[in-house]
């Protein structure tokens, strides 16, 4: 009782960092260059709107991440998700159909990755590398130019993308002495619903907690009857779909298909549910926290952005900073946890 109290505590304390963070860096911003409009309600809603894609993608993640695995495919799944809509569309074929032929191939592309991994037990790594290697291939097979999405090429996709859900709050009169109301996009809206549908499956059904326990001990979840292969490949076939899904609400965002798109996301995706809480041994980890952590990554970028006089490269050389720290907590963390438990 004793080492499950102190487990939770850890735990729940890095949460807690991770949120005191993102209100710590996000104020700060707020001071800094409140001026320069930082404050508005609109600025957290463009993080929201730039990061929706990701969020989507690093809740995935988080699941393949609570069995003890990994999955660096989904950056190049996203890419090829882009290509294939912008290519489909651009050849006639419609938005919704082509909707769901991005979605069956991210469950064909989870099914494949999860049986590698949960059936003939290769290592995540490796059978994720080839998976993007062979995404970024097949990109550049389907097309290797850039393709935009115009009005005139899919008109309901366009509609979808440049849609606002005006937020009836948090906005602010102009120079010009206009009201101008905050806003999100439809992606936004798709990647909440994400989120709270993941953290109410990891929380309340029986497939959630046994993603946790096969992450905590896969020798132990096989001795309590589970399946542990056939878990581990929902868990990548759920990445997969949520990736589609998140490739979607990029596409909406950038509104064109690139061979060199995406690149670095599923670094990002890692960070975000690292810096979130989620342990690279599995078994432990939130949606909520990794949305946090996208926020962090998101603010990070903002405040940059908002300076305009520093480069580009430092909201990587900040989130790095800041993924060797919560690293570091976390081994902390694990190395009390086995000292109690060893008493």
């Amino acid at each position: 009782m004793k080492n499950k109290k102190l487990s939770l505590n850890g735990h729940t304390l890095l949460l807690v960092i991770t949120i005191a963070l993102f209100i710590v860096l996000y104020a700060g911003g707020c001071i800094a260059y409140g001026a320069k409009g930082f404050s508005h309600l609109q600025t957290f809603c463009n993080v929201l709107i730039t990061n929706a894609g990701l969020i989507c993608v690093s809740c995935g993640l988080t699941c393949v991440m609570l069995t003890g695995g990994i999955d660096i495919s989904v950056g190049a799944l996203i890419a090829m998700d882009c290509m294939m809509l912008a290519v489909g569309m651009s050849k006639g074929i419609d938005a919704v159909p082509m909707i769901i032929i991005v979605l069956i191939v991210g469950l064909v592309f989870g099914l494949f990755q999860g049986y590698m991994v949960g059936y003939l037990n290769i290592q995540p790594f490796i059978v994720t590398m080839a998976g993007m290697f062979f995404c970024r291939g097949m990109t550049a097979v389907i097309c290797t130019d850039q393709v935009s999405i115009t009005e005139q090429i899919n008109a309901t996709f366009y509609k979808w993308a440049n849609a606002k859900v005006t937020i009836p709050f948090g906005g602010y009169v102009n120079n010009k002495g206009k009201y101008m109301a905050p806003y999100v996009r439809p992606g936004v809206v798709v990647a909440i619903l994400v989120l709270v549908l993941i953290y109410l499956m990891l929380r309340y059904t029986k497939f959630g907690r046994s993603l946790y326990a096969v992450g905590g001990n896969t020798q132990s979840a096989t001795m309590m009857g589970l399946n542990t292969k056939m878990i581990k490949m929902k868990a990548y076939v759920l990445s997969s779909m949520l990736c589609s899904i998140g490739g979607i609400c990029y596409c909406l965002n950038t509104m064109a298909g690139s061979v060199s798109q995406a690149l670095g996301l599923e670094m990002d995706a890692i960070s975000s549910a690292v810096i979130g809480g989620t342990l690279l041994t599995g078994g432990v980890g939130n949606v909520f926290g990794t949305f946090f952590g996208v926020l962090i990554n998101g603010t990070i970028s903002s405040i940059v952005k908002t300076n305009g006089k520093l480069a580009s490269s430092w909201p990587n050389i900040l989130t790095a900073a800041l993924l060797f720290v919560f690293i570091v907590i976390q081994s902390v963390f694990a190395a009390i946890r086995e000292k109690s438990k060893n008493k």
